[in-house]
């Protein structure tokens, strides 16, 4: 099979898994989700998605991870986590930069056989994932967590931003659904052409962790708060 699909036959492999996940109700549905940072570091974007992979474990579904990791992580991940080859990112050496997919996590995702492939990052492993995905003839999601494309600006590369937007449309018009975060981009996804797969994805807000009970009067006395 072709590692490229048109519309027509991305549209024919979204139903086919949803067949299978309807056919078979009592089987736990598999989510393949791949990631740029997971729980190496702890930051919005990779706290949204442990969240996400808890709520679907906690529903019965089955979620593996495929994220670099460090030895000694943030946290500890939710889900089953597969580590990837990755570099550090220069400049940002706290962050690492997925380097792909080798022949033995290929297999791992095969054997995996997911029903649905989350992409959160459009790095090499994340661009990587797509293609596998596309020859298992898998749905796949990605989701918008970080404006890459004005990276390059802000550190001085202003040069590369025009490639890095082609990068970035050829990965997101590759993919069945995205997800984004706010209304104005959703809008900018719709004026590309992409707005009947494009949905936003509200982060919500934790009520354990932000909640009136854990106001302390002292605490904000002592920051000049009343």
């Amino acid at each position: 099979m072709s590692d490229i699909l048109g519309p027509f036959e991305r549209l024919a492999a979204t139903r086919a898994a949803v067949s299978r996940v309807r056919a078979a109700p009592d089987q736990p549905r598999r989510i393949a989700l791949f990631s740029g940072n997971y729980n190496y570091l702890r930051d919005g974007a990779n706290q949204a998605l442990n969240r996400l992979v808890g709520y679907l474990e906690s529903g019965g579904v089955d979620v593996r991870v495929y994220s670099p990791t460090s030895p000694r992580p943030a946290f500890a991940p939710a889900g089953t986590l597969v580590s990837v080859p990755s570099v550090r990112i220069p400049g940002r050496g706290e962050y690492r930069l997925g380097l792909g997919l080798p022949a033995a996590v290929r297999r791992d995702v095969e054997r995996f056989r997911p029903d649905i492939v989350h992409l959160s990052a459009p790095d090499w492993t994340g661009v990587a994932a797509q293609r596998l995905a596309r020859t298992m003839g898998i749905p796949v999601v990605a989701s918008l967590h970080t404006r890459f494309e004005t990276y390059a600006q802000f550190y001085g590369a202003g040069l590369i931003r025009p490639m890095m937007e082609r990068h970035l449309d050829r990965f997101y018009t590759g993919s069945d659904a995205i997800l984004v975060p706010t209304p104005p981009i959703a809008a900018e996804f719709s004026a590309k052409g992409l707005g009947e797969r494009t949905r936003l994805w509200g982060r919500g807000v934790d009520r354990d962790a932000f909640s009136p009970r854990h106001r302390d009067l002292a605490w904000r006395r002592r920051h000049g708060h009343r």
